[in-house]
């Protein structure tokens, strides 16, 4: 089968390939005739016939008929392959068996990635004994416990049989089928197992190395790169059968799509792994746009496989187009002079050369598959790309500490010259500090002698601020005894004289100063609440208003009294309410209008209110004092 990655280096694989390649043909089918001294054959060229059966329509009695012998084609390569997917191919080989021989044979089918093989073993009474087998069933049910199909065969006779299979996959399966002695085989699969070991151990290894690089760095290069080579052991398992052997045996569903998913991983990972190594964001943007789109497409790609067409997945070559676009990004990046792209870049064109092989070679250009170095290019190269990407991680620690040392010793150049610089400043700091103390302590000589005058001065300005305070505050006494003084002749000239509304306005001058003393006259012997007599209250919303702490009730300074529910301004209401009281009512509505600036009717209207509140409180009014006219205005 093609495949991007091959299996990795086993002798007894080489021999077998190289017998391959020097295989000679002949006229009709040569039987492979089995001997003692026969360790292996490989069934190539004339050893081996195909008949292809398209349409599968014909069953093992018609093949094994001498009318379908002539339809039998000997096969033209080394190594036949079904190269139509899902069409069912019939291959026939001949042992000569030698009932004389004392070793075991045995036959094995050495691409383990067949879907499905109907095998026809010759018995010796002329009957076909069937065995079914492929990597669509389980891994138990197999003969042997071995990743590649085999078969024990009955050498009871002397005679030369034919051996027939079926053989139908979804993928191109190389018909590679080898007669093998019982002790080769085992003295060859635990040489094939053992350098098995020692190809994935070393993945493991620098898996291992690199996550705890990860793990102790925190950078994402390491863990891309372990990410990386676990997805290519993972894709090499698949194809080798170990995978099925050990890991999913009893998953063969599973075991169909394997390799692609560690293929799809493969990509991605080797994508990643180079934007994180050779810093392409920083360094390169388009190419990093370009890189990230080629991940989309892939994964992409990849899951629009799975969903619909899982027969997409055989198209390995296209993984080229991630490698192509990896190995320019690094022969791009190294050219702008990043060193640790050369050991990128020189991995990359190991694993380039060899994947370039393989695609010329699974394209048809055959005569480049010119041996065993051919074959295992892309599995040798796989190896040194490993080695050098190793070694770029390392060459780009190495110029990350080359670095971080240059700027320490830096560092430590430029601490010595400021530790210079700083002994130089500290001892002109201390001359300076030096003459400045010596100025400041000729200076303040002079500013505690100046302080010692300042002190007397002091508490002379004290003694006479005391004398002002004291002057003050008799003159403060006598100004508040003279103002209120001034304020009561003042009162008692308004309450007693004529005055005009002009004189009266400084006395009450507006709304304002009306509600205070209408408020003082009216609650002068304290608050109580109409509604519940409650005696506490709060100022209400409205001015000099009070409201009851209890019911709420609130009383506003006018209501009650004389003024309540009058149109005409407070101030205008009080002189015309002294007017009246002084005039004891004969003053009328036109004096009033003229001296009020108010109209005639208006001043009747209120003035008729006024006259009927002085005749029902007249006596009240001859036993008043002068300010009975007050006595007016509460309710």
């Amino acid at each position: 089968m093609a495949t991007v990655f091959l299996k990795p280096w086993n002798f007894n694989l080489a021999l077998l390939y190289i017998a391959l390649l020097f295989a000679t043909k002949t006229s009709a089918q040569v039987p492979v005739e089995i001997q003692d001294n026969l360790k292996q054959e490989i069934f190539s060229f004339q050893q081996i016939e195909l008949l292809q059966d398209p349409k599968e329509e014909y069953t093992f009695e018609q093949v094994s008929s001498k009318a379908f012998s002539k339809k039998f084609q000997a096969s033209k390569s080394s190594t036949p392959q079904t190269l139509a997917l899902h069409t069912t191919y019939w291959f026939r080989i001949n042992i000569k068996h030698n009932s004389k021989a004392k070793k075991h044979f045995l036959l094995e089918f050495f691409d383990q990635t067949i879907d499905y093989v109907t095998a026809y073993i010759p018995q010796k009474d002329g009957s076909y004994k069937i065995k079914e087998f492929g990597d669509r069933y389980k891994f138990r049910e197999r003969e042997l416990s071995h990743k590649n199909f085999e078969l024990s065969i009955d050498n009871d006779s002397d005679e030369v049989q034919s051996y027939y299979f079926r053989v139908k996959s979804s993928q191109i399966a190389d018909i590679i089928i080898v007669l093998r002695s019982v002790d080769w085989f085992i003295s060859y699969a635990l040489n094939e197992y053992f350098y098995f070991g020692i190809f994935y151990g070393m993945i493991l290894v620098f898996s291992f190395y690199n996550l705890i690089m990860f793990i102790s760095m925190r950078q994402r290069q390491y863990l891309y790169y372990v990410l990386y080579n676990l997805s290519v052991g993972l894709f090499e398992m698949s194809n080798d059968g170990i995978a099925y052997q050990y890991l999913w045996p009893n998953s063969p569903d599973w075991n169909q799509i394997a390799f692609a998913v560690a293929l799809c991983s493969t990509s991605i990972f080797a994508l990643l792994f180079t934007r994180s190594l050779l810093f392409v964001a920083a360094k390169a943007p388009r190419l990093n746009q370009l890189i990230l789109w080629i991940i989309g497409l892939r994964i992409a790609i990849f899951f629009y496989s799975l969903l619909f067409n899982q027969n997409l997945f055989n198209y390995k070559f296209i993984e080229f187009i991630p490698l192509s676009v990896a190995f320019f990004t690094g022969i791009y990046i190294y050219k702008q002079g990043y060193q640790p792209a050369r050991f990128f870049v020189l991995g990359y064109s190991f694993l380039f050369v060899g994947f370039t092989l393989k695609l010329l070679i699974m394209l048809g250009f055959a005569w480049l598959n010119f041996g065993v170095a051919s074959y295992y290019s892309l599995s040798f190269c796989f190896v040194m790309e490993m080695v050098f990407l190793s070694f770029a991680i390392g060459d780009k620690v190495s110029i990350l500490k080359r670095k971080k040392e240059t700027v320490q010793r830096q560092m430590i150049r430029q601490m010595a010259v400021n530790a210079k610089l700083k002994d130089n400043l500290n001892q002109e700091l201390e001359k300076q500090v030096e003459a400045r103390t010596k100025e400041v302590f000729h200076k303040s000589v002079i500013i505690e002698a100046k302080n010692s005058e300042l002190l007397d001065a002091n508490d002379q300005l004290k003694q006479q601020a005391e004398e002002i305070s004291r002057m003050n505050t008799l003159l403060e006494q006598d100004n508040q005894e003279l103002q209120i003084n001034v304020e009561k002749v003042t009162r008692d000239r308004v309450m007693s004289a004529d005055v005009d509304f002009e004189e009266f306005s400084k006395i009450y001058p507006d709304k304002e100063s009306c509600n205070i003393y209408l408020s003082e006259l009216k609650w002068k012997d304290g608050y109580s609440c109409r509604k519940c007599k409650n005696t506490h209250f709060y100022p209400g919303h409205i001015t000099c208003s009070r409201r009851c702490s209890k019911c709420g009730y609130e009383e506003s300074v006018t209501t009650y009294t004389i003024f309540h529910n009058t149109r005409i301004p407070i101030n205008k209401a009080f002189y015309m309410v002294f007017l009246l009281y002084t005039t004891k009512g004969k003053i009328s509505s036109h004096k009033l209008g003229e001296l009020l600036n108010l109209r005639q009717s208006t001043c009747w209207t209120y003035g008729s209110r006024i006259k009927l509140v002085m005749e029902e409180k007249k006596t009240k009014l001859k036993k008043s004092n002068k300010h009975g006219w007050s006595v007016l205005v509460l309710d």
